[in-house]
């Protein structure tokens, strides 16, 4: 079963890498802890979009950044 598709390659790549900067600026910083873990969790929900090519907010909105749908690895 293929999984909608509604980000372009090249927004998965800013959300991968902008997640993996949320999660080293959350676990390499003296914030308190709830800022640790929020910027952990968004860094964790940029990657899974990113790598799944689909957000559900932008599903909500109805944005698609896919270039080419059917091309979505």
């Amino acid at each position: 079963m293929e999984h909608p598709v509604n980000i372009g390659k090249h927004e998965c790549r800013l959300r991968i890498g902008l997640g993996i900067l949320l999660i080293g600026i959350g676990g390499l910083t003296a914030l308190p802890e709830w800022g640790s873990l929020m910027l952990f969790g968004l860094g964790v929900m940029a990657i899974y979009t990113g790598v799944h090519h689909f957000c559900p907010l932008w599903k909500l909105f109805g944005i698609n950044t896919c270039e080419h749908p059917q091309d979505h690895h």
